[in-house]
């Protein structure tokens, strides 16, 4: 019988261990894009996800202000930078698979799932660069504590699905954009060239996934005879918790579909939620 994506979905979700997930998640993907490209997609199934994803024993998983701070012109310090954007790749495959069984119910055009499904093949082969890098270091994912409320934005959003996209590719992704130069730059200088190659692919693919979210929030939004902007000011301020961090990488944000006043309203504008 063939395996539906909402079924595929859930089976990566339901997955523990980091590069086992990804291995099935790039290999769920290549099952739907043969079978777009044979023009038999498969069918998206109605299999929900569950409320949180299976995830490793480790790394110990902290509220954010526990987790230990390191100097990144140390090597410990660069380390845990490169175990911390493991963990974000890692938490961006389950949000990717989860938008995609969750929402299921609501009707899209297919393009939506091709693009949820490459951004989620994407992030499966970013968290292992950085895994192999890590471990080219010494280190591994799970050496370290890692942050515990990165999923807390798809709970808020699990009944939402413009509140979803509004949140996670335009606000959290978009944020990859602002602050992954920097990262390249401090490895750069240390001679890290394995970490500057593996960061420079994600910054490069980061890109197309926060414009997959533009590009359907702008189309639920149409749907809706909504004003993008209003609702994306909106959702934002009723989803995130506090305001967005300037400095703006305002060249790829717009490269992304997001023009800056989406984004510089809510510099400081948006309330921290009770």
């Amino acid at each position: 019988m063939t395996q539906t994506l909402t079924e595929m979905a859930v089976a990566v979700l339901t997955t523990a261990d980091g590069r086992e997930k990804t291995r099935r998640g790039r290999e769920m993907a290549a099952r739907w894009f043969a079978a777009r490209a044979d023009g038999q997609p498969l069918p998206l199934g109605a299999s929900p996800p569950p409320d949180f994803p299976a995830r490793p024993a480790r790394p110990l998983l902290l509220p954010p202000r526990e987790v230990p701070r390191r100097r990144p012109g140390t090597l410990p310090g660069r380390i845990a930078l490169l175990h911390a954007v493991a963990h974000i790749e890692l938490n961006a495959v389950d949000l990717h698979w989860d938008i995609i069984a969750r929402f299921a119910a609501t009707p899209m055009p297919l393009g939506f799932y091709d693009d949820w499904v490459k951004a989620a093949d994407d992030e499966a082969r970013h968290f292992n660069l950085v895994c192999d890098c890590l471990e080219s270091m010494g280190s591994f994912y799970g050496a370290l504590p890692a942050h515990a409320g990165m999923w807390r934005a798809a709970e808020d959003t699990a009944q939402d699905l413009p509140g979803r996209l509004a949140v996670v590719p335009m606000v959290l992704e978009a944020r990859g954009l602002d602050v992954t130069p920097g990262m390249i730059e401090i490895f750069r200088q240390a001679g890290a060239a394995q970490a500057v190659a593996a960061l420079e692919v994600i910054y490069a693919e980061e890109v197309a996934h926060v414009a997959y979210g533009a590009k359907w929030f702008n189309w639920l939004c149409g749907r809706a005879a909504e004003d993008p902007k209003d609702a994306f000011h909106s959702l934002v301020r009723r989803y995130f918790h506090g305001s967005l961090k300037p400095p703006f990488n305002e060249e790829k944000r717009a490269e992304a579909g997001i023009p800056p006043d989406f984004y510089w309203p809510l510099a400081e504008d948006a309330s921290p939620k009770p």
